[in-house]
């Protein structure tokens, strides 16, 4: 398994916009990706998951793939994060 940890830039935090373009780069993936913040985790592929995470700017995540493409699957992520969020 691989993560990384990145705190939100974005002013509306994850919200749905670009929750549903991190759901669409995360089904290009084999691999389980999950989002958790404060204890709480959601599958990154399913938009209603990430919206229920309420995360906002200035809040940290962590990022986690596990499966056969995960190194692809977290350096996607990041770069996803960081452009995005």
């Amino acid at each position: 398994m691989k993560e990384f940890k990145y705190t939100l830039t974005d002013p509306e935090g994850i919200h749905a916009r670009p929750a549903g373009e991190l759901v669409k780069k995360a089904k290009e993936f084999e691999s389980a990706i999950t989002i958790t913040k404060d204890g709480k985790s959601a599958d990154a592929k399913r938009i209603f998951a990430l919206m229920g995470l309420a995360a906002k700017q200035g809040q940290e995540v962590v990022v986690s793939a596990e499966g056969a493409d995960e190194d692809a699957a977290i350096e996607a992520m990041s770069e996803f994060m960081k452009a995005n969020l």
